[in-house]
């Protein structure tokens, strides 16, 4: 793809927001060469967990982000650092509020004992 093509793709992108186009709700939709994602899934993961935590949004839907991110290749240190990474943005207590519901999703509960916790995954 040429350079002068992405800008009209990004310059369509932003006219079709502008405008609240109905296909930007699909996923995908048919016109697929201006809808088609420029990022890789495994940022745009990451980039909808940091959107979730500056919403506030609920424990399950912190699962299912987690579970996407992990499952485009995100590990599990990248996934805690987007709660360090948007604290400037939206302020220290969203990530407090999300960091429970982040290691619940990693498998982690926060109210668990830590000793207890690291015998169970010793062994």
């Amino acid at each position: 793809m040429r350079k002068d093509e992405l800008v009209v793709d990004y310059i369509e992108r932003l006219r079709r927001l502008a405008i609240n186009d109905a296909c930007l709700a699909d996923d995908g939709g048919d016109d697929h060469s201006v809808l088609d994602p420029v990022l890789d899934q495994r940022t745009r993961a990451l980039l909808r967990l940091a959107a979730l935590v500056a919403v506030g949004g609920a424990v399950p839907t912190y699962g299912a982000q987690t579970d996407a991110a992990v499952d485009a290749g995100a590990t599990a240190a990248e996934i805690v650092d987007v709660l360090f990474s948007i604290v400037p943005i939206t302020g220290l207590p969203r990530a407090v509020a999300a960091g429970p519901k982040v290691a619940l999703a990693l498998g982690y509960d926060v109210n668990e004992e830590p000793d207890r916790q690291l015998v169970d995954e010793e062994g």
